[in-house]
């Protein structure tokens, strides 16, 4: 004889709900006190930057300017040549991300499409490539790039773009190999050269990823000062960085920090940007990717 053990009957729903109520509280408390903490850092820099340099040397400072100095971003365009370096840097940073994108879509395309002897040695060997330090590489490129004449130019801070990078070339690798293999072979079927095929069918295709690398690429561009001190010499050709670290050099008896926080805000601007427009591009660029 079968028996039929009775099933206990659930709560209703709403007891549920109020089970997970102190858990959704305080995951909603933690997530407010860490959006303060990381918002905090950005706040005392924008607070800063309209302070007077009396007041920035106030302790204990203050949250908010007593007075509201906008002039202090009218005076960074006559402390530095703050509109040249930024022009600088925007020239060095564009020309930097067309020369990765490129080169770096060229080359995953090759490793991704094609099998053949001896292709996983040489991307082993690329990625290999990562582990090399600058300053391991630094002294060498310095000696080539003055034989050629290239020293305070911006072309040593450009044309190294257009020849690759190791990890852009690995997360463009890795979404090529996604695409299936059966779009290349209507294009072959179609009489598309495999040129063809990597403007008109994986460029399109690759959007997330190339935004990805774009703005990775803008970034380390954009922030990069060992490059420029090494290379540059003329004051004329320096770059945002470079501008930014000299207010703290020896020639101002107090840094102006409340300058140096304006060029910051100011520094930040193309960023963000540039984030706003492919900020969906990148954050499926990210998933696509696998980039953790």
């Amino acid at each position: 004889m079968s028996t039929v053990k009775a099933t206990r009957p659930l709560g209703p729903p709403s007891r549920l709900r109020r089970r997970f109520k102190p858990v959704k509280l305080a995951s909603f408390i933690t997530l407010l006190l860490t959006t303060f903490l990381m918002l905090l850092p950005l706040f005392f820099m924008v607070s800063t930057s309209l302070k007077s340099k009396r007041e920035m040397l106030k302790f204990p400072p203050t949250f908010l300017p007593e007075s509201w100095a906008w002039s202090n971003y009218t005076d960074i365009f006559e402390t530095l040549q703050f509109g040249t370096m930024y022009k600088n840097s925007l020239i060095i940073a564009g020309l930097s991300v067309l020369g990765t994108l490129l080169s770096s879509a060229l080359v995953a395309y090759g490793f991704a499409r094609y099998r053949g002897r001896g292709n996983n040695f040489w991307f082993i060997l690329l990625l290999s490539t990562m582990m090399l330090p600058y300053p391991a590489i630094m002294i060498p490129q310095f000696v080539l790039f003055s034989k050629m004449q290239w020293i305070d130019t911006f072309l040593p801070l450009i044309v190294p773009a257009f020849f690759g990078s190791a990890y852009n070339i690995f997360l463009l690798r890795q979404f090529f190999s996604t695409l299936p293999e059966e779009l290349f072979d209507a294009g072959r079927m179609d009489g598309c050269g495999e040129l063809r095929m990597w403007r008109t069918i994986a460029l399109p295709l690759s959007a997330p990823a190339l935004a990805t690398v774009a703005i990775f690429a803008f970034i380390y561009s954009w922030n990069d000062l060992l490059t420029p001190v090494l290379y540059l010499s003329s004051s004329d050709k320096f770059t945002l960085p470079v501008g930014m670290a000299s207010l703290t050099s020896s020639r101002f008896r107090i840094p102006p920090w409340h300058l140096l926080m304006v060029a910051s805000v100011l520094a930040m601007v193309p960023i963000v940007t540039l984030f706003a427009i492919a900020q969906k591009q990148f954050v499926e660029g990210i998933v696509l990717t696998g980039i953790k």
